[in-house]
């Protein structure tokens, strides 16, 4: 496929930058012409490559794009995932350029989207064109690109379930997540789920002045302190009763394939500013991250915060808490543990109310499947060396829905780098990542067969 990109560079750019300058932000409602716009671009982007036809198809949110090319009854069918909503740009002051103007510098490009989804997306459009160009095509294939996966996808598993004949197909293939590195490439055979909670503890009708009321009364923010304090134990273990039970302990020879990634400890630690780590007892910062549950505090409000001082008892104070699940566990069934939990160990002289904002389940592919050797034939083939598998930290919660109803396994070909800050000011994607991966993607279809 080498020569082909050479040979459409320039169009490539052009087409993958009109993309980029639409400002498909789905959670901002002065943007939803512009999703509609994009999902437009995005539909005659895949007829020209070649699709026999595509669609924008409504749903209770923003629109899904759906598209598809046959070539027999007969053939293996390959559903491609990805979307084109994009995250907010704030703080738009540290862009060192126009987010929704891409520019290409230091070998990258840079704009929002560029990495996440858009330019992964785009990757798998022109691997399609060149395959039905080139009269290589033997897979039926189907695309669908959603415009909600940044907000959680609340309107895709009914669509889904809709159109669930339609979307009929023997893998679902996704490019949404990163490699461990450039020269050590990688292919995700899973996913952690998500439970995302918040508590919010009430005491007094009112604030209170601290200096009258202080050492009298229950203070909701210290309250909440203490709840937070007890939620995790001094060997990083969750304490919420029957957390581990669905937890599957992986083997020692399991654990070994995953250490295989390249991993710097003291590197970590110095890129992300800390002088230590800490974590569950017993597993390494990669499998804590990866193939272990955990619980995050995400942000806290209560009380006094602006400039200067306020000597008040608050009323109410509040915590966002998430907890990434591995597979087997089911975020409905963690949740209702949390909730439990939270009202258990909640002390009487205040209100605890526990609210459920969303969650989903996480998912594994085996690295024994056609699907997983196919792709990992094709990352070798483009970078020199096998790759390695890995499991995502992160959840795509849309993706095990998908895998229930439509009972066909995600493959995460992703190709995107943590150096490319994706969801931060200056995002970015490396040219040699976004071409490597369209050949990858080719190749795929050549080794790939149920």
């Amino acid at each position: 496929m080498n020569n082909y990109i050479n040979e459409h560079r320039e169009r490539f750019f052009e087409e993958l930058f009109s993309l980029l300058r639409i400002p498909s932000v789905s959670s901002e409602a002065e943007h939803k012409d512009d999703m509609k716009k994009c999902a437009d671009r995005l539909c005659k982007l895949l007829v020209a490559a070649g699709a026999d036809m595509a669609e924008v198809c409504g749903t209770a949110g923003h629109p899904v794009v759906f598209g598809q090319k046959t070539v027999g009854a007969d053939a293996t069918t390959v559903l491609v995932y990805g979307h084109y909503d994009v995250q907010p740009v704030d703080p738009i002051a540290e862009w060192k350029s126009d987010p929704f103007e891409p520019e290409i510098r230091d070998g990258a490009i840079y704009a929002r989207g560029a990495n996440d989804d858009k330019g992964q997306i785009f990757m798998h459009i022109k691997a399609f064109e060149y395959l039905v160009k080139t009269g290589k095509l033997r897979h039926n294939v189907k695309f669908i690109f959603e415009g909600e996966e940044e907000i959680s996808s609340p309107s895709l598993p009914a669509w889904i379930k809709e159109n669930k004949e339609r979307l009929a197909c023997d893998i679902i293939l996704v490019s949404d997540t990163t490699m461990l590195s450039a020269r050590v490439p990688s292919i995700n055979c899973g996913m952690r789920g998500l439970a995302y909670m918040e508590i919010v503890v009430k005491g007094p009708n009112a604030d209170l002045h601290s200096g009258h009321y202080g050492g009298a009364v229950a203070n909701p923010a210290n309250v909440l302190c203490e709840i937070v304090s007890k939620l995790i134990d001094s060997d990083g273990r969750i304490t919420i009763d029957g957390f581990y039970d669905d937890v599957v302990e992986l083997s020692q020879a399991e654990r070994e394939m995953l250490s295989r990634a390249p991993f710097d400890q003291e590197e970590f630690e110095r890129e992300i500013g800390v002088p230590g780590v800490r974590g569950e007892k017993g597993y390494s910062s990669q499998e804590r991250r990866s193939i272990r549950p955990c619980l995050d505090v995400n942000g806290i409000v209560g009380g006094f915060t602006a400039e200067g001082s306020k000597t008040i008892i608050p009323r109410q104070a509040s915590a966002k808490v998430s907890m990434r699940l591995v597979p087997n566990q089911h975020c409905d069934k963690i949740a209702n543990l949390f909730k439990a939990y939270i009202k258990k160990i909640a002390p009487k002289d205040v209100t605890v109310d526990v609210i459920e904002h969303h969650g989903c389940d996480g998912f594994l592919i085996p690295v024994t499947s056609k699907a997983y050797k196919a792709a990992a034939k094709a990352v070798g083939e483009v970078y020199g060396i096998e790759p390695v598998p890995s499991r995502g930290g992160g959840s795509i919660g849309i993706l095990a829905e998908m895998q229930q109803i439509l009972g066909a396994d995600p493959l995460l070909m992703g190709f995107g780098l943590e150096r490319d800050f994706i969801h931060s000011p200056n995002e970015s994607y490396l040219l040699d990542q976004l071409f490597k991966g369209m050949e990858s993607i080719a190749l795929f279809y050549k080794y790939y067969d149920r």
